[in-house]
């Protein structure tokens, strides 16, 4: 019964918050311990009652004062000094620059937003296909997931109990990892297609980006700074670059006015309480499966399939990708932690870390592929392209996302180096 009530309002397209709330209430009324009722608004609460959930509508703020400031434009001149002159410039100047905004935004949805208007329409001018365009913008937001800030780092390390902080860390080489092979996508795309060579800027155009685009690169500098440096937790690092970008924003580069702060954190307000939502609709749907002993029988299964970390995780990365099709990536989150993090950790000694990173990247590819694929979408209603074409665009980018994924399962220390674990 309780199976069949999910089903169907997932199928019904309900809003995945109530789909978990409702499918919670059910299952108290079918199980007849109605005396768990009593405790359903106290799991509603402590699902959200974390210091460490504050950072994400902090870094929604700040990836949203950055946009309206200018400091996105200013990174993206930036990264144009680096990359620009290479064959495909524009494609090599779209990653760098989704690298330096994954640094601040720590959304994949609201990246792949922020990038495909500022970005595609410059590619399309210079003789790149729209697809293409938003295929790469749309790629880079895969990386926001992975190098710090993550939201969905932010949730996972709420949820595993381990040091959100620490979380970040762990996602910086396996980041990397993913840009690194990003680069090697374009460029086989670049030589196979014959795109432009880029241009190099002149000494006149270098000087004027390094003026204006040294004091954006501070923000990253400053989440990512002072959480390895141990200065500032996640959240007091995600205030200080909301804070970083006002300022820039209104004195520095005259973009931002007072004036557009109410619909500046109205939209945050919106966006975070819609994440907030979920987290607690998603607790209690948590709270529900540990009550059924879920994790318990999953483990028995798993047990009778494999003894080995690695194909464990080959075959969780094979599940979660038909999960992330499906579920939102911080609902599928919230609902695998709780059953395969004990089994991951307990059965068979994978540090959370590491289970941590594998589940974020593999689930964020649902952003990336029917039948739900959101980011498709973002990316297809912010360029005008379609996200059939922009699916096609993109498949040597999920292959190497996928390649990744398995260096990542094949290879522990390529998340645990960097916190010494």
């Amino acid at each position: 019964m309780t199976v069949a009530v999910f089903g169907l309002l997932l199928l019904g397209a309900v809003p995945i918050a109530l789909v978990l709330a409702l499918t919670a209430m059910v299952y108290i009324q079918v199980s007849g311990n109605s005396v768990l009722f009593d405790s359903y608004p106290q799991q509603l609460f402590g699902a959200i009652e974390s210091y460490g959930l504050l950072a994400i509508p902090l870094f929604m703020l700040a990836g949203e004062l950055m946009n309206e400031g200018g400091v996105t434009r200013r990174l993206i001149d930036l990264a144009r000094l680096l990359v620009g002159g290479f064959r495909g410039g524009l494609a090599y100047i779209n990653l760098v620059a989704n690298m330096m905004m994954a640094a601040i935004i720590g959304s994949a949805a609201s990246q792949i937003a922020i990038m495909s208007r500022a970005m595609v329409p410059a590619m399309e001018q210079e003789g790149y296909s729209r697809s293409y365009g938003a295929a790469i913008t749309a790629a880079g937001g895969l990386l926001s997931p992975i190098i710090p800030p993550s939201m969905l780092f932010v949730l996972f390390g709420v949820m595993a109990q381990v040091p959100i902080a620490e979380m970040f860390i762990a996602g910086i080489l396996p980041g990397l990892l993913l840009g690194f092979s990003f680069f090697l996508a374009i460029a086989v795309v670049g030589l196979v297609q014959q795109y432009p060579r880029g241009r190099w800027p002149t000494r006149a155009e270098v000087k004027q980006a390094l003026i204006m685009g040294l004091p954006a690169l501070a923000i990253p500098l400053i989440i990512i700074g002072g959480i390895l440096l141990g200065l500032a937790t996640p959240t007091e690092s995600a205030a200080l670059a909301s804070l970083a970008a006002l300022l820039l924003g209104r004195f520095l580069y005259g973009d931002l006015r007072f004036g557009m702060l109410p619909t500046v954190l109205k939209r945050t307000a919106v966006n975070a309480g819609l994440v907030i939502m979920l987290i607690a609709a998603a607790g209690v749907f948590g709270w529900v499966i540990v009550y059924e002993r879920l994790p318990q029988m999953a483990a028995a299964w798993i047990a009778a399939l494999t003894t080995d970390p690695f194909l464990f995780l080959l075959l969780l990365i094979g599940v979660l990708l038909l999960v992330g099709m499906i579920i939102d990536g911080i609902a599928a989150l919230i609902l695998v932690v709780p059953i395969l993090l004990p089994i991951a950790t307990q059965q068979f000694g994978i540090s959370p870390y590491q289970f941590g990173v594998v589940v974020c990247l593999t689930l964020v590819l649902g952003l990336l592929t029917p039948p739900v694929g959101a980011g498709l979408y973002i990316a297809s209603s912010m360029t005008g392209a379609s996200p059939m074409r922009i699916f096609r665009s993109l498949i040597p980018f999920l292959l190497a996302s996928l390649v990744t994924l398995v260096l990542l399962a094949w290879q522990p220390w390529l998340t645990t180096a960097l916190i010494g674990r």
